[in-house]
């Protein structure tokens, strides 16, 4: 019995702590002052990120033109030795089938190594770019007295969404 009434009485603090929030919950929340950025807006949106990808495609246009012009090479090889297998040796055909079978080692070796390159330069690049985003947020975020502000959302309205006043802030250089 006594344990029963023990349970009650902290039930009943329980439910009381929360019809106290509840009641309180309003004036909290008027004075809460929420913001939101979208990464993802940022990073392609801005100018500085346009200027990234810019800068990233100058950086690696000749190895996508090589490996470009390495996989024509492959392909025509290809068809050459298709075209030619019926008139070739068996040793002629084996001969080819392990260069051809070696150039299609090094075209992957290559575009696999282009490709987590250029990764590893747009991470780079875009890491730079999120952190002055970073600092500008923290920036308004004192200049305005925001108590928070979240970057990812399932659903955001426009009231609480500052990521164009971040843009136009990255835009300008500040």
């Amino acid at each position: 019995m006594r344990l029963m009434s023990s349970v009650a009485l902290k039930l009943g603090s329980v439910a009381a702590a929360v019809v106290l929030g509840l009641c309180m919950r309003p004036t909290f929340a008027e004075e809460l002052k929420i913001g939101y950025v979208s990464a993802e807006r940022i990073l392609r949106d801005s100018v500085p990120a346009k200027a990234a990808e810019q800068k990233l495609s100058q950086e690696f246009a000749k190895r996508g033109k090589d490996l470009q012009d390495m996989e024509s090479k492959l392909k025509a090889a290809a068809e050459k030795l298709d075209k030619d297998s019926p008139i070739l040796s068996d040793a002629e055909r084996s001969k080819r089938q392990r260069e051809l079978q070696d150039m299609d080692r090094e075209f992957q070796r290559r575009r696999r190594e282009f490709q987590e390159d250029l990764n590893q330069r747009k991470n780079e690049e875009f890491q730079n770019l999120l952190e002055r985003a970073q600092r500008i947020v923290r920036q308004l975020a004192e200049q305005e007295k925001f108590d928070l502000i979240l970057q990812d959302a399932l659903y955001v309205g426009p009231l609480i969404d500052i990521t164009d006043r971040v843009l136009h802030a990255l835009d300008s250089g500040k």
